[in-house]
């Protein structure tokens, strides 16, 4: 499993929201300014996002995205799980129909382990921790 840079845009974004609020409207270019997330590549994560009901989208004039849930109730793997899917090592254990070795594979165990815990890991942190940490923004960092 490789972390995309929509994933990784989307942690930022997730986490720059968080820093600001629940139901704290932001402008998109403070979000992209701030969080160096490109403008374009930030309008196509915010509709992932708010598909999933993390965060909704005011159009006009007083517009922007708001963070729709508590950063306590949203972790880490919601976030990478919305922008590339459910989060597997090796086609073995993601997809294993396509696997003619998977009842026999003594690998496959290992894989599905590792697979589990990454998801485990992932699951356990959410993004009141990741603002608590501070890990994706610097020491100097205001909001405007």
């Amino acid at each position: 499993m490789r972390l995309t840079r929509a994933g990784e845009y989307a942690i930022r974004c997730i986490t720059y929201l968080s820093k600001r609020g629940v139901g704290i409207s932001v402008k998109k270019l403070e979000i992209s300014q701030n969080a160096e997330i490109p403008a374009g590549f930030l309008a196509k994560i915010v509709q992932d996002l708010s598909k999933a009901r993390l965060i909704e989208i005011k159009q006009g004039a007083g517009g922007g995205y708001r963070l729709l849930k508590d950063p306590k109730e949203i972790t880490l793997l919601q976030v990478v799980e919305i922008m590339i899917g459910r989060i597997y090592l090796n086609d073995c254990v993601g997809r294993p129909r396509l696997c003619p070795s998977n009842p026999r594979c003594k690998v496959h165990r290992v894989w599905d382990n590792a697979s589990s815990q990454l998801r485990e890991n992932l699951a356990n942190i959410n993004f009141a921790q990741l603002i608590q940490e501070d890990f994706c923004f610097s020491q100097d960092q205001k909001f405007g």
